[in-house]
């Protein structure tokens, strides 16, 4: 069970730790995310050279892999980084970013699945049913599907892969294939700034970088992501100013406004 005193932990825990989270992730997203990053509490470090991939990931407390833009050496870089990670046993989170577009990106993933033990999967709707072997289409890095459509699928893909699902979308659904916890904070907006789906993947690995419980983990990640966009949206005008807003609730946010605003089951 997801509580507001538990959520709050988890963002005390990044703040008094300063967990390093290493992040191969697209190239649209890298400032968004570090900055993002900076603002909770942690520590962000961008990289895909695959020369320091045998040393770097050891050095941090999560993995992120993103694959939005896929290009040769970047993949070649996150195999080589969850070599490492799993030597180390450092957490690994997955973002399958439009997984269900081409092969090329569900060949990625499915490698990368095959190799390697994920620590937390998230995604959208039509990625995680992608990933799951069901039809779906991504529309760039948006979902075609609601994410409730993507329960069943996130449940197997949990069970299949022993991991946890993190399915973003108007409600959050997080499973690890029998216990499914729900997030219902957000704000319309937040899916019109490029880069916050990835920005919630970069917090999931912040959050397992502190939490042993990757349920509870990746759960209070999506809660932290809806909070902040919900506060951000009080001040915002539109999205450009959304996203600034967006990096102040993630500075300023309290347990306070946690247990005021927290809208979740399970």
């Amino acid at each position: 069970m997801i509580t507001p005193e538990q959520v709050w932990q988890t963002v005390k825990a990044i703040r008094t730790h300063n967990p390093l989270v290493i992040n191969i992730t697209n190239n649209v997203v890298t400032n968004t995310t570090a900055n993002a990053l900076l603002a909770l509490g942690a520590s962000p470090a961008m990289s895909h050279a695959v020369e320091e991939m045998d040393e770097l990931p050891a050095l941090g407390n999560a993995l992120v892999l993103n694959i939005g833009t896929p290009e040769r050496s970047y993949i070649e870089s996150m195999f080589k980084a969850c070599e490492t990670a799993t030597r180390c046993n450092i957490p690994i989170v997955l973002d399958p970013v439009a997984a269900g577009m081409t092969r090329l990106r569900i060949d990625i993933c499915t490698r990368l699945l095959d190799s390697f033990s994920m620590a937390v999967i998230r995604g959208n709707a039509s990625e995680i049913m992608a990933l799951a072997g069901e039809k779906s289409l991504s529309k760039g890095a948006d979902s075609t599907n609601t994410s409730n459509e993507a329960i069943d699928a996130g449940k197997f893909l949990a069970r299949q892969r022993k991991t946890i699902i993190s399915i973003s979308g108007a409600r959050d659904y997080i499973t690890n294939g029998e216990d499914v916890l729900t997030i219902d904070n957000g704000h319309p907006m937040m899916p019109k700034i490029t880069g916050l789906g990835c920005t919630a993947t970069a917090i999931t690995g912040a959050c397992v970088g502190v939490c042993s419980d990757h349920l509870l983990a990746a759960a209070d990640a999506m809660a932290i992501m809806g909070i902040c966009g919900e506060m951000a949206a009080r001040d915002a005008q539109g999205p450009g100013t959304l996203q600034l807003h967006f990096y102040d609730a993630l500075y300023n946010l309290d347990r306070a406004s946690v247990q005021a605003m927290l809208r979740t089951h399970g």
